[in-house]
Formats: structure tokens, sequence, C-alpha cells
């Protein structure tokens, strides 16, 4: 898509969102460059929402002014990937940073615990040290079930004893019901890559969270223990019958 098209798009997506989720927003702004990510090395940032508050004893769009960007440079190389969507990445990134501003306004900072996960998931990806409980950072789907970006996770809690003596692992997806193997080790975390579910363009990751106790962890804590984390993969077998 050429800078001209990828603006006009942005723009007639931009005045598609109604005017009350923009309160408080300047305006939108199409940048030719790239944008580097400012922590992970061949990343590169295709949206920010730059806000400055104004002095007050409360914030609101009067006080709090956004300047929403994109960096179509960003965009370009993303789309070296046959797989990237520009349709869908323009409007995602756009309502992205409209979140990123409504947010600020209302004082809260999901979003912001959504960027942090992101951002381990790159550390993992690169092989460098990771959080690995940055998923919990996601957005909550459900009850264990968390999503970062297109992947989801879904979170079990085991103990040593009870994997070693189950043969599979049941777990749920949008009302179907499946099984793997029981991977030989727990670890603390171990993630699983699930193949043979559809999760759109995503993964999907089942984790398994060693139990403990509450004075354990407490110890293991003061310790400064690195966690055992693991990850393999494994193919899930629908379950006859639903049950």
């Amino acid at each position: 898509m050429t800078f001209d098209d990828f603006e006009r798009r942005a723009r007639a997506y931009w005045e598609q969102i109604p005017e009350e989720y923009k309160e408080g927003i300047d305006g939108l702004v199409v940048h030719k460059e790239a944008l580097p990510h400012p922590l992970q090395a061949g990343v590169n940032t295709m949206g920010m929402c730059l806000t400055e508050s104004y002095p007050s004893d409360w914030m609101g769009p009067e006080t709090s002014r956004s300047v929403v960007a994109l960096y179509w440079g960003s965009f370009r190389k993303s789309a070296e990937d046959p797989a990237f969507d520009w349709e869908q990445e323009v409007w995602e990134t756009l309502t992205h940073e409209l979140r990123h501003h409504l947010e600020w306004l209302a004082r809260e900072d999901q979003l912001e615990a959504v960027d942090y996960a992101m951002d381990e998931t790159f550390k993992r990806a690169e092989g460098e040290d990771f959080d690995p409980w940055y998923y919990q950072s996601g957005d909550p789907m459900a009850e264990g079930i968390y999503r970062v970006e297109y992947d989801f996770y879904l979170e079990q809690t085991w103990t040593p004893e009870a994997l070693a003596a189950a043969d599979v692992i049941p777990f749920s997806w949008h009302g179907a019901h499946f099984t793997i193997p029981a991977p030989p080790e727990l670890g603390d975390v171990h993630f699983i890559w699930i193949h043979g579910v559809d999760v759109g363009i995503g993964w999907l990751q089942l984790v398994l969270v060693r139990k403990r106790g509450w004075w354990e962890s407490v110890k293991r804590v003061a310790a400064k223990e690195r966690a055992v984390v693991l990850e393999s993969e494994a193919d899930a077998l629908p379950v006859q019958g639903g049950g």
C-alpha cells in the first residue's frame, strides 16, 4: 500500500469513529517513516498516542490533549509478512491508540499492562530473559484465559504429583472439548503450544502453573529463586461426545 493510499484509508477510518470517542484528541498525524521500538531490536511501533496534560485538579478532555500518530514505514516493514492485512492493522492500530487516550482520561492502566505483555512476548521470542507470568497482564477474556494481541493463553494450576498421575490434560475452547498428552515435566510455568485448534492468525497456548502453598511461595521469593520455565508443543485431540 502506498503512503497516499495508506493516509487516505487511515483518515477514512478515523472519520468513522464517533466524535464523542475522540473528545480531547487534536487530530490524526500520519508519518512516512518507521518508528523503531525503543527496547526491542527489529520491532517497529506502528502507532502512538501522544498525550500532554495541563495543570488541573482533575483530568478531562479540557486538560489532557492527545494526538494519534501512525507510522507508514512501520506498517510497510510489517507487510513483508505475506499474512499481513493492511486494512485490519490500520483499524486495530487506530482503535488501540484511541483506547490509550480514553484510559488516560479515566486513569486506567490496563492497556499499559497489555503493552508490557507484548514487550515480554518479544523478549521470549528472541530468547531473552522474560517474565514468565507476562500473559496475565494481557486482556482477561474469562477466568484463567488471557489474550495478548492475537495469542490466547489458557492457564491451569497443577501439582507435580497430579501431573505425574495424569495421562492427558483436558481443556475446552469455544464449547469444544480437547485433550493433549500430559508432558513429563511441570516446572514452575510450562507453556504448551497447541496445534489443531483454530484461533485465527494467532496461537493457543496452554499454560501449566505449578501450585505452591503460601509459605512455599514466600520462601521461594525471599531466596530469589529463578522460575523453571518449560516450553513444548502438542496436538489437540477432540473429545468425542463433548465431555
